[in-house]
Formats: structure tokens, C-alpha cells, sequence
């Protein structure tokens, strides 16, 4: 979706678990040590954060404003409780919660091959406990075909954009 869309982009979020094969520093993540974490915690730089399968990671204040120097719409990509968070104290936030059948979140992470089995079981019991949250959201997206999700999220973005004059629908 964002590669149809120049009027949004995709904060960066920072995170405390170690890179992966093929992570750009400043385009996947920030990778941060979890002395920094606490730092940034601390001095207030957060907009929220979460720990998820034993890291953590979390929006900085300053990707909202680099991105909204940049005249767009700031697109957060969160685990269910840091974007109900979001929507508790941020005026105006729209949450969409993306989901996937269960069968289907597992064949991707085995197939991404990141985890061990062990991590990969724990991952699915946070979906099945993130799957609950559903109906907190103002909208929920099934990822079951992705070019389908993409049009019905495409949908949401600019209709939401449009009810807020952020984006002329002429």
C-alpha cells in the first residue's frame, strides 16, 4: 500500500532485539541496547511501547515529527496493545487491526525461519490472546489475500484521510 501512497509513511520503530539478515538501521528498525531503551523511556521519548516475546520496541516521538516535517500522514505499525494505547491518548488516531487465520501465521513464521519452535508456539498464543482485542479497533482487516487487504486498507486510509481534509477526494 505505501508504495501507491506518497502522501504516508511508515514511522520506523525502534526496537531491542537483535538484527536480522537484510535489516537497514533506520529503514526496518532502530536497534537499540536495552541500557538505550530505558534511556529514551526515561527522558520521556517514547510514544508508546511494548515488550513481545521478550524484546521491546516502541514509536519515538521524533519519527511523528520527521515524518509530519515532511507533510504526510504517519502510518504506525504496533502490536495490538501499543496501538490501543495510541488510540487512548492521541485525539483523532485511527486504529486497524490486520489479522491472519491462525493456520496461516504459523506457515509464515515457519517459513520465515526466524524463531525456533519454541518462540514460533509462543508468537501464535499472543495471536490467539491479540485475536481478543479485535473489537477495540475501529476497523479489522483480514490478511487471508493480500492484494485484497491492500485495497480494503487503501479503502480505510482514504476515507479516513478525507473525513479529516488531509486529502481531497475531487
Amino acid at each position: 500500500m505505501l508504495a501507491r501512497r506518497d502522501d504516508l509513511e511508515l514511522a520506523v520503530s525502534a526496537t531491542t532485539r537483535p538484527q536480522r539478515t537484510g535489516e537497514v538501521e533506520g529503514v526496518h528498525y532502530y536497534f537499540i541496547g536495552d541500557a538505550e531503551f530505558d534511556r529514551r523511556i526515561e527522558a520521556g521519548d517514547f510514544l508508546e511501547y511494548v515488550t513481545f516475546v521478550h524484546q521491546r520496541s516502541g514509536t519515538l516521538l521524533s519519527e511523528l515529527d520527521r515524518i509530519a516535517a515532511k507533510g504526510k500522514a504517519c502510518l504506525l505499525e504496533l502490536e495490538p496493545t501499543g496501538a490501543l494505547r495510541v488510540r487512548d491518548s492521541v485525539p483523532g488516531s485511527v486504529t486497524i487491526f490486520v489479522t491472519a487465520p491462525l493456520v496461516e501465521l504459523e506457515r509464515r513464521l515457519r517459513e520465515r525461519a526466524t524463531e525456533s519452535a519454541g518462540e514460533i508456539d509462543e508468537r501464535l498464543a499472543l495471536a490467539r490472546e491479540h485475536q481478543e482485542l479485535a473489537d477495540e479497533f475501529h476497523y479489522v482487516v483480514v490478511n487471508d489475500d493480500v492484494e485484497r487487504a491492500v485495497e480494503e486498507l487503501d479503502g480505510i486510509v482514504t476515507k479516513e484521510l478525507s473525513s479529516v481534509g488531509r486529502l481531497s477526494t475531487t
